[in-house]
């Protein structure tokens, strides 16, 4: 079953907005089983995207397309795909009934550009938008399913998951596919692949594999197509064991949990709480930490002690230690793990310094270069990599690779 996912919006086109939409759609309808054949971003205009629609359901048994559902004269989707499908427009009473409700949960008033997207086309099947103002439409042409839906990220992915998605299900009938994902750190991606080769060569042909690299993190999906779920859970899981004598110490999770929640459960289940003080990552582990719902429970605080000043002053760092051994240094971080540890009255803190870049490095100390501290009630543990001279990247895998140490501490209890 051939998908082609088309994006409107100038916006996408210029970089302004990344194509965030066409990933979660091919993600999804991949999960199910369906190829995607091709995603499409064009302009906003009528010839663009009448030219996209026409080729699109030519050549694929689905097509869904996002954006131009707006309010303003220049979403224009629905008025080209009335006049591809020889559709009238008339006015659609659940769909003027959610706009309604909308507008008002909001505070604001129904104006006439309100309620004129609640004009629908006889033609197509309605899907409702509870986020929002604009419904999606369900139209059938030549053996295809054109969807159209608003390119606001939220507002699609409801419609998806409560309407589209089910009733895909339904209309077609799909192949049994089962995906398992590997989590992996602490390992580059070349390295990974060498010492895993003799696995993947005798990997069953039934099962595909993925290597999906990102900062400090390399995920592997196995994908497996067979008659019954039984049988490719058993493929499955029969790969994963046998990776393990491989790989074992960088093997960190599986499925779609990140590491922050994977660490968040360990801390929930074994009653234990975290603080962190970070210089190089500027608050950016409790940011990720923070993210994750109910980690009140275990996240107690944290101090960014970017300059030397609050090193000092809130972490009681020696002004003299920073002197004779640098900011970045494993005497500093172990100070900041073990003071913060104490002030926030936590069962472990993290602490960072380094160099983020693209400048600051010296002949000693290279850009990228970066100190983790780890503290509990007995040891202070430190460390130190070089994680390049990308100042978004060194932040992200410092941030990964410390949280990375307090699952292992809280596996062996050492680290």
């Amino acid at each position: 079953m051939k998908v082609e996912i088309i994006s409107i919006g100038d916006e996408i086109l210029i970089g302004r907005t990344i194509n965030t939409n066409a990933a979660w759609i091919g993600e999804q309808l991949s999960l199910l089983g369906f190829f995607i054949n091709r995603v499409t971003t064009i302009s906003d205009t009528e010839e663009a995207i009448t030219q996209s629609i026409k080729q699109a359901y030519t050549e694929n048994n689905v097509v869904i397309i996002t954006g131009g559902l707006g309010p303003t004269n220049d979403d224009i989707t629905k008025l080209i795909l009335c006049k591809l499908f020889d559709s009238p427009l008339s006015t659609h009473s659940e769909a003027l009934k959610n706009i309604k409700k909308f507008v008002s949960s909001r505070g604001g008033e129904m104006n006439q550009l309100n309620k004129d997207q609640a004009l629908f086309p006889e033609k197509a099947d309605f899907i409702p938008n509870y986020s929002g103002t604009a419904s999606g439409m369900w139209f059938s042409h030549e053996n295809c399913i054109i969807i159209s839906l608003p390119g606001v990220p939220h507002e699609m992915k409801d419609m998806m998951s409560d309407t589209i998605i089910p009733k895909l299900r339904k209309e077609f009938t799909l192949p049994v596919i089962v995906h398992e994902h590997i989590l992996l750190s602490g390992i580059a991606e070349a390295k990974l692949a060498e010492i895993i080769a003799p696995w993947e060569d005798s990997l069953s042909d039934k099962i595909k594999l993925a290597y999906l690299p990102s900062p400090g993190i390399i995920k592997l999906r196995l994908t497996c197509i067979t008659d019954s779920h039984e049988q490719a859970e058993k493929l499955i899981s029969q790969a994963i064991s046998d990776l393990k004598p491989y790989v074992q110490d960088h093997i960190y999770g599986y499925g779609l949990k990140n590491m922050e929640e994977i660490v968040g459960d360990m801390l929930r289940e074994n009653e234990a709480t975290i603080s962190t003080a970070e210089s190089c990552t500027g608050g950016n582990i409790a940011h990720i930490l923070t993210l994750i719902s109910g980690s009140s429970q275990y996240f107690k605080g944290g101090i960014v002690s970017y300059d030397n000043s609050i090193k000092i002053n809130e972490l009681h760092v020696p002004e003299s230690t920073i002197t004779s051994h640098g900011a970045v240094s494993k005497e500093v971080v172990e100070i900041m793990a073990q003071e913060c540890r104490k002030k926030f009255n936590t069962t472990y803190a993290i602490s960072t310094s380094g160099i983020a870049g693209p400048t600051g490095g010296t002949e000693k100390k290279r850009v990228g270069t970066v100190w983790i501290g780890i503290a509990d009630s007995t040891n202070t543990y430190s460390y130190t990599f070089n994680f390049g001279n990308n100042r978004e990247r060194v932040i992200t895998r410092t941030s990964i690779t410390a949280l990375n140490l307090i699952r292992k501490l809280l596996i062996n209890n050492k680290l």
